[in-house]
């Protein structure tokens, strides 16, 4: 049951796409108190729910802090702010679904495109408080028997979650700093050298020329076409990033035609506003204007005609660098400073000054857009813009190839975009605690839609160690986006560069191995509107040990895993809810396994371990793996397992790339018996062996 409450005049965000169960019963707000002020179009509004002592937060999609968001302020404004510590209360992302359990069970989707604070237990410990900024906004109260049933209802109203062609769950190796074509060329022929699984290679800004969009640099990248072939012939998929700033340069088409059509964010005076972020000053499309994100999302073509078949789209919160009109007030300011004693008053006022230039809250309502043939000021909606942008490339990449996925991700999001793309969890670090804080974002990520998605493996700013890659490497295996990505100027981390590239090779081995697994669990996912990863009290309710676990998750419905996040730790402990199968893994071919009972365990994990624990009657897929998807798919599969009684697993397998995806076509039943007999049934291979 889905219950819709309509406060002022909502900009319509097209989040929510299926009514088919939501009423409107025109009666107080059940669980929350209600509170307004300000006027008729400036009206704030403040919800207030008591929680009970052991009430458990969850949700908010990508966001810092634990799986229990209680304790702590978040805001739902999309930033762009690569220190993702504990004390920030927004990153790149606007998801404003959580559930609350405990007391009283419940689902709550603020959608509001413009800043919303969710006070939840920070400012009193047993209240959350959820305030939207003037305006309207539309608030759905989610109901159901279970945790996971209030998710599927939620999931349901928003629509099926995008699922990308199969090579993107392949591993990808990405750094900012790949200038030139025989760059890349050595990249891949180190990887393939020393036999480290690749599917894709991932170019951020150099590959532009001055960093344009849907350019390329002839002179870095000679016979871009052709280059693309010889990459693929080699089973490479390049991914080029597109940012959201287009550069104010004569000559330019895509800024030409921009100017001459409209198609650009104006301010109040009907001039075009100017900002700065890579190339420059620039303008921004105005992607709520359907014909001017129509217009952005066909200039993808440019590059799919190259034969790209996958982007990433980036600064699309939108970023900047600075407002041209308040830089100029900046400068302006800082000639007082030239004559003034620099004490601690004035310093301080100096570098406030300096450090507001980026990102500034006050140029972001200084543009406008024009939506739905009514004018809007950003802030109003400014969390809509990364969803808006890659719905562009999303929706005419569906009428260029209808019948092939092509991958697409983001870093700006909002709920709905989870239709068109997935989502990286942005400018993470080279620190420990950021292992823990990728594991802690899936499930709120899932619980939004956001099924392919993963970090940044090894961390984008400062410098990795090989200790802290080989440790990440034991999550990322597991996330649908696995890639390997830092920023110019860190450490160089392709996997080739450290000492035991044997335990790399193995490990990324095992992520070609578990993917019949991941696979089938993804795309069950998606089309059943479920999460693939779960916290452990989704699974064991009641549990109150489980409820409170962190650091573990249940990874579809077979296995949980556990990794290790801690500098130079051996080992780990491990809370197990029932009787389950550790199965460590070293490789594809070497492991052993061990039952354990339920409840608590050290376990220990060296740095070429992987470690999984099987649930009981249940198997995981597994293959013998390969250089890339291609490779591996074409492997024999065989079965880890944990069987008791009887154990049955609904495997799905498809060509990895028709957009047409059905369920009840690509499905095998395999079932096995406690003796060992193994039967199967469906569309999929039937010989299947026991490990």
């Amino acid at each position: 049951m889905i219950k819709k409450f309509t406060f002022g005049t909502p900009t319509e965000t097209e989040a929510v796409i299926c009514r088919e169960g939501i009423v409107e019963p025109g009666e107080k707000v059940p669980y929350f108190s209600v509170a307004s002020s300000g006027g008729d179009q400036d009206k704030s509004h403040v919800l207030t729910y008591g929680m009970g002592e052991q009430d458990i937060v969850y949700g908010l999609g990508e966001n810092i802090r634990g799986i229990n968001k209680r304790g702590w302020l978040y805001e739902s404004n999309c930033t762009d702010d690569p220190k993702h510590t504990e004390s920030k209360h927004s990153l790149y992302a606007a998801h404003n679904f959580f559930l609350v359990d405990g007391t009283e069970r419940f689902g709550v989707f603020v959608d509001a495109p413009q800043k919303t604070v969710f006070d939840v237990g920070y400012s009193d410990r047993d209240r959350l408080t959820v305030t939207v900024d003037e305006g309207g906004f539309v608030l759905y109260i989610v109901e159901g028997e279970s945790l996971r049933h209030i998710v599927k209802e939620f999931r349901h109203a928003i629509g099926r979650s995008y699922i990308p062609p199969k090579w993107a769950m392949g591993y990808g190796q990405s750094r900012w700093g790949y200038k030139t074509a025989e760059e890349i060329r050595q990249v891949v022929k180190k990887h393939r050298d020393n036999q480290v699984p690749l599917d894709s290679v991932y170019m951020d800004i150099d590959y532009m020329e001055r960093y344009k969009d849907f350019t390329v640099d002839e002179e870095k990248f000679p016979d871009f076409p052709g280059f693309v072939r010889e990459m693929k012939d080699q089973k490479i998929h390049l991914v080029p990033i597109i940012d959201a700033g287009v550069k104010i340069e004569e000559g330019y088409d895509v800024y030409e035609e921009g100017v001459e059509k409209g198609y650009f964010c104006k301010k109040e005076d009907g001039r075009e506003f100017v900002g700065g972020v890579w190339p420059g000053r620039v303008h921004f499309p105005d992607m709520l204007h359907e014909e001017a994100r129509q217009w952005f999302g066909k200039k993808y073509k440019i590059l799919i005609d190259q034969g790209i078949d996958g982007f990433w789209n980036d600064m699309n919160e939108p970023a900047l660098f600075y407002g041209e009109d308040h830089l100029k007030e900046v400068f302006d300011q800082l000639k007082e400073y030239q004559t003034k004693e620099l004490d601690i008053d004035t310093f301080f006022g100096m570098k406030a000054l300096i450090l507001g230039i980026a990102n500034n809250p006050e140029d972001y309502k200084t543009f406008y857009h024009n939506y739905r043939g009514e004018r809007i000021r950003h802030d109003k909606v400014h969390n809509l813009y990364g969803y808006y942008m890659t719905r562009a490339a999303g929706e005419e990449f569906e009428k260029m190839e209808p019948d092939k996925r092509l991958l697409l991700f983001s870093r700006a999001s909002y709920i709905g975009m989870h239709r068109y793309g997935g989502i990286w969890m942005g400018d993470n670090c080279s620190w420990w605690s950021h292992i823990l804080m990728n594991l802690q974002m899936l499930p709120g990520l899932n619980m939004c839609g956001f099924l392919y998605t993963g970090a940044d493996l090894g961390g984008f700013g400062a410098d990795t160690t090989e200790d802290l890659m080989l440790r990440w490497l034991g999550l990322g295996i597991f996330t649908p986006l696995m890639r390997n990505h830092s920023a110019r100027g860190t450490r160089s981390q392709e996997f080739y560069r450290f000492g035991h590239l044997e335990d790399f090779r193995n490990i990324i081995g095992l992520r070609y191995g578990l993917l019949p697994y991941l696979y089938s669990e993804f795309v069950k996912s998606a089309m059943t509107d479920d999460m693939m990863f779960l916290p452990l009290a989704f699974v064991y309710p009641g549990d109150e040990t489980a409820a409170v676990t962190e650091d573990q998750l249940m990874v579809g419905e077979s296995m949980m895993i556990a990794p290790v996040y801690k500098q130079n730790a051996r080992g780990r402990y491990v809370y197990l809810p029932e009787d389950m199968k550790l199965y460590r893994l070293r490789s594809t071919d070497s492991m052993d396994s061990q039952i354990l009972t339920a409840g608590h365990h050290y376990v220990k994990a060296e740095l070429n371990e992987v470690l999984i624990f099987l649930r009981p009657d249940h198997v995981v897929p597994f293959g013998k793996g390969g250089c890339n998807v291609e490779e591996a798919e074409s492997s024999s599969l065989r079965l880890l397992h944990f069987v008791r009684t009887k154990a049955v697993y609904d495997w799905y397998h498809d060509d990895g790339f028709t957009r047409d995806v059905d369920l009840e076509k690509g499905i095998t039943r395999i079932t096995v018996e406690a003796h060992g007999t193994i039967a199967s049934a469906g569309a999929g291979r039937c010989q299947w062996s026991l490990i």
